[in-house]
C-alpha cells in the first residue's frame, strides 16, 4: 500500500487536534488552507493575541483618569497597533474558514463591530481633543468584548452561555425575591413611618419607601445588620421580630434559592456541553479516520506506520515510550493496525497526560557501592523511609510554629530559629541521600521543591539579616520582613503530611487552569463597571494625606460627605479616580461588606439614583458570577472525590501493568517495548563515558479527564512512584 498523501496526513492531524483540545472551527480543507489553519492554531500566535488584548485592556491605566499617565499619542498609538493586530487576526480567521460560516458566526461579527466603533471613538476624541473639548472615551467599554469574542476565549465564551442560558430561571426567583423586598418595606413604612423614630446620625427613620427598600436590600446581604434594626428595637422590642421574619425569609430562603437554581442550571449545562464535546469529538476523530483508513480483510483500518506518523504530527512532544504506549492500548492484540473504535479514543488518550519517569540507581551507589550499600547505610535509608521519620517532622514543624509566635526579640528564641534551619537542612540531605536525586527533584515533584526553595530561600534571608546587624547598624525591615514571611510559608509543609490536606490542596492545584476561565469572567465585569464607575464618579472623592490642611480634607474633599459614615470610616482612598483604584474599590464591593457606605457616599457626592450602580454590581457580581463560581467549586470537588475512572484511563491503567511498567523490574518481558522505548530516551554518562544500564521505566498518569471542564489528576498506585 502507498502512503497517503501528505496533506491527508496534515488534514487528519489537524481535525485529530481539533478533537484533542475541543476545538469546534469549520475550516477549509485544501493544503494552503490546513497550513494556515496550523499556523492559526500555533502557541505563539494565540499568545500573541491574549498579550494584546491584555494591552488593550491595560491602557485604561495610562489613559485620563491614569494611574501612570503617558501622552495621548503614546496610548492611542498602541490601541491602535492593537486593533490592527485584532482586524489581522480575523482576517487570518475568515482565510481558514468557509465564509458562509464565517459571516454567520456573531463573535466575528462582535469582533469587527468592536474594531470599528474604538477607531471611531479614539478618532472623535483625538479631534475633539485638538478644540479643548473634553470628551467621554465611550468606546473603552467594549475592549472586554475582545477577550470574550476571540476563538481562543471559548471555556469564556461557555461561562457566558451559562450565564445566559441560566438568566430566565433567576429571573423568576428574582422577581419573587423583589416582591417579597416590596412587601416588607411596605410593611415597614406602615409599622415605623409614622413613629418619627431617627438613626444612629439623627436622620428620619423608614419615612422615604424608596430609602426603606434600600435598607431593607442591604440588610439582605448582612451588611448593615444590626444598625439597621436598633431604633425600632429601641423602641419595643417585640419589632425585631419583623427583622428575624425578613432575614429568614429574604437571606436564608431566597439567597439560597439562587445558589439552588444557579447549581442546578450550571450542573445541567455542563452536562450539555460535555454531550455536545463528546459529539463534536467523535466527528472530529472519524472525518481523520477516513482519510487514512485502509482495507484489512473485511474491516477498514489505519496502519501502524500512518498511525505512528500521525501521532508525531500531532503530539510532537512525547517522547517514543509514551507513543509505544499508547500504540499498545489502541492496537491491543499487536495486529498491526488500528481499528475504527481504538482510533477514535486517541483524542482522549492524547488528553490523559502520562509522564515517563526512568528508573535510575542512585549516584552513590554506582561511585561509593560498598558505602551506600553498607548495614549502616541501609538502616539509615530504611528510618528517613520510615513513617516515623515524616510524624518526627510534623512534631518539629508544630513546635516551630509555636516558637514563631513568640517574641523574636528574645535571644532564645533566635537561637532555637538557626536550630530548625540545621533541623530542616538535615531533613532534605537524608532525603536527597535516601532517594535518587533526579527523581526527587522531578518536574511533577511539587512538594519536593517546595520544600527546598522555602527552607534555603529561609537561610539566605536569615545570614543576610544577621551579617546587616553585625557589620553595621542599618536594620532592613524588608528583609525582616522576607524572613518572617518564609518561617511561615515552612508551616505550609504540613499539609503534605496528612492526607486529607493533600488530596484538598491537590483538587485546588488541579482546577487551578480551570478556574482561570471564571477570573477572565470576573475580569470582564470588572473592566466594564470600573469604567461605568470612572465615567460616573471621577473626582467626586479625593484622597488627602493625614497631616493635610487641604479644604474639606476630612469629607474626602466633598463637603456633601460632612459627617457621613463614608467619611467617618476615613474610605476617601476607595474611589473610582483611576483605573485601579475602580479595581480595589470593586473587589470591596464584590466582598459585601460596608458596601452600603460606600453606595450612599458616592450617592451624597452625586444623585441619589448613583445606588442603582452598586446594586447593579451586587446582582450580577455576587449573586450570578459568585454563584457560578462556588457552583463550578462544588462540581469540580465532588467529581474529585468520586474515585470512578474513565474507560480510557482504565485502559491505559491496566496496560501499564500487564507490560510491567508501574514497578521497577532489571529485565522487562517484552524486549522489543523496551528496545522502541529507549531509543528516545538520553541518560547521563558515567565517568568512562559509557550509559549505565537501566533499570527500567515506570509511567504514571498525571491527568484524568479527558474534558477539559473537568480536570482530576490522578496517579498509578506503585510502590516506586510515592518515593519520588
Amino acid at each position: 500500500m502507498a502512503e497517503p498523501p501528505a496533506q491527508d496526513l496534515l488534514l487528519a492531524a489537524a481535525f485529530v487536534s481539533d478533537a484533542q483540545y475541543n476545538r469546534n472551527i469549520p475550516f477549509k480543507t485544501s493544503p494552503e488552507a490546513v497550513r494556515l489553519y496550523y499556523l492559526y492554531n500555533h502557541w505563539m500566535m494565540r499568545t500573541a493575541t491574549y498579550f494584546f488584548i491584555f494591552l488593550n485592556l491595560s491602557l485604561a491605566m495610562f489613559e485620563e483618569p491614569a494611574v501612570y499617565p503617558l501622552p495621548f499619542l503614546v496610548t492611542s498609538v498602541l490601541e491602535v497597533l492593537c486593533l490592527l493586530v485584532f482586524l489581522g487576526r480575523l482576517a487570518h480567521f475568515a482565510t481558514v474558514t468557509l465564509h458562509s460560516v464565517f459571516w454567520k458566526d456573531t463573535k466575528n461579527i462582535c469582533i469587527m463591530v468592536a474594531i470599528l466603533l474604538s477607531l471611531t471613538d479614539l478618532a472623535i476624541y483625538g479631534v475633539l481633543r485638538v478644540y479643548g473639548v473634553r470628551s467621554i472615551r465611550w468606546s473603552r467599554i467594549v475592549r472586554p468584548i475582545f477577550l470574550i469574542n476571540f476563538a481562543e476565549s471559548r471555556q469564556i465564551r461557555r461561562a457566558f452561555r451559562s450565564i445566559r442560558n441560566t438568566l430566565p430561571e433567576i429571573t423568576y426567583v428574582f422577581l419573587l425575591f423583589m416582591f417579597s423586598l416590596l412587601m416588607f418595606s411596605l410593611m415597614a413604612l406602615k409599622l415605623f413611618g409614622e413613629r418619627n423614630l431617627q438613626t444612629a446620625e439623627g436622620l428620619p427613620y423608614f419615612r422615604n419607601y424608596l430609602e426603606i427598600v434600600f435598607d431593607l436590600y442591604v440588610l439582605v446581604t448582612t451588611a448593615n445588620s444590626p444598625d439597621v434594626m436598633m431604633p425600632a428595637f429601641d423602641f419595643s422590642s417585640w419589632y425585631a421580630l419583623f427583622f428575624i421574619a425578613f432575614v429568614i425569609v429574604n437571606t436564608y430562603i431566597f439567597m439560597s434559592l439562587f445558589l439552588a437554581v444557579v447549581y442546578n442550571n450550571y450542573k445541567k449545562h455542563l452536562k450539555n456541553e460535555i454531550r455536545k464535546l463528546a459529539y463534536m469529538k467523535r466527528r472530529k476523530m472519524i472525518e481523520a479516520f477516513n482519510l487514512l483508513k485502509e482495507e484489512e480483510g473485511e474491516q477498514l483500518v489505519v496502519r501502524e506506520a500512518r498511525w505512528k506518523q500521525l501521532v508525531k504530527l500531532v503530539a510532537p512532544d512525547i517522547s517514543n515510550s509514551h507513543r509505544e504506549l499508547l500504540l499498545r492500548i489502541s492496537d491491543n492484540e499487536q495486529k498491526g493496525f488500528v481499528d475504527k473504535k481504538s482510533f477514535v479514543q486517541l483524542a482522549d488518550l492524547l488528553n490523559i497526560q502520562v509522564v515517563t519517569l526512568k528508573l535510575r540507581s542512585h549516584p552513590l551507589a554506582r561511585w561509593v557501592p560498598r558505602v551506600y550499600g553498607s548495614a549502616a547505610s541501609r538502616l539509615l535509608r530504611g528510618l528517613v523511609r520510615h513513617r516515623a521519620f515524616v510524624w518526627t517532622y510534623d512534631a518539629i514543624i508544630l513546635i516551630n510554629a509555636i516558637f514563631i509566635a513568640l517574641d523574636e526579640e528574645t535571644p532564645y528564641i533566635s537561637y532555637a530559629e538557626w536550630v530548625f534551619l540545621a533541623l530542616y537542612i538535615t531533613e532534605i540531605l537524608l532525603k536527597v541521600y535516601t532517594y535518587e536525586p533526579r527523581a526527587f527533584f522531578g518536574k511533577t515533584q511539587f512538594w519536593n521543591w517546595f520544600d527546598t526553595l522555602i527552607i534555603f530561600a529561609a537561610l539566605t534571608a536569615t545570614i543576610l539579616n544577621a551579617t546587616l546587624k553585625s557589620t553595621t547598624k542599618y536594620n532592613s525591615q524588608q528583609i525582616l520582613d522576607i524572613v518572617f514571611i518564609l518561617r511561615v510559608l515552612r508551616l505550609i509543609r504540613i499539609v503534605d503530611s496528612i492526607q486529607r490536606f493533600r488530596v484538598i490542596m491537590n483538587t485546588l492545584i488541579n482546577i487551578v487552569p480551570t478556574m482561570l476561565t471564571f477570573g477572565g469572567l470576573t475580569l470582564v465585569v470588572y473592566c466594564v463597571f470600573a469604567i461605568i464607575g470612572m465615567e460616573l464618579f471621577h473626582g467626586k472623592i479625593q484622597f488627602f494625606p493625614a497631616d493635610s490642611n487641604a479644604p474639606h480634607a476630612l469629607e474626602c474633599g466633598n463637603p456633601a460627605l460632612k459627617d457621613s459614615l463614608f467619611a467617618r470610616g476615613k474610605y476617601c482612598k476607595n474611589n473610582f479616580n483611576d483605573f485601579a483604584s475602580s479595581f480595589i474599590v470593586l473587589m470591596e464591593l464584590t466582598v459585601v461588606n460596608q458596601w452600603h457606605v460606600f453606595a450612599n457616599g458616592f450617592a451624597n457626592v452625586t444623585v441619589q439614583p448613583a445606588k442603582l450602580y452598586f446594586i447593579a454590581f451586587h446582582i450580577v457580581m455576587v449573586i450570578i458570577i459568585v454563584n457560578i463560581f462556588v457552583s463550578f467549586i462544588l462540581e469540580a470537588f465532588f467529581v474529585e472525590y468520586s474515585l470512578e475512572k474513565s474507560e480510557v484511563e482504565t485502559a491505559i491503567e491496566q496496560k501499564i501493568q500487564e507490560l510491567g511498567m508501574g514497578v521497577q523490574e532489571d529485565e522487562l518481558q517484552d524486549e522489543q517495548l523496551l528496545d522502541n522505548m529507549e531509543s528516545d530516551e538520553h541518560e547521563l554518562e558515567g565517568e568512562g563515558g559509557a550509559k549505565p544500564q537501566p533499570k527500567g521505566l515506570v509511567f504514571k498518569i498525571a491527568s484524568k479527564t479527558p474534558f477539559p471542564l473537568l480536570r482530576r489528576p490522578f496517579c498509578v498506585p506503585c510502590p516506586h512512584l510515592t518515593t519520588l
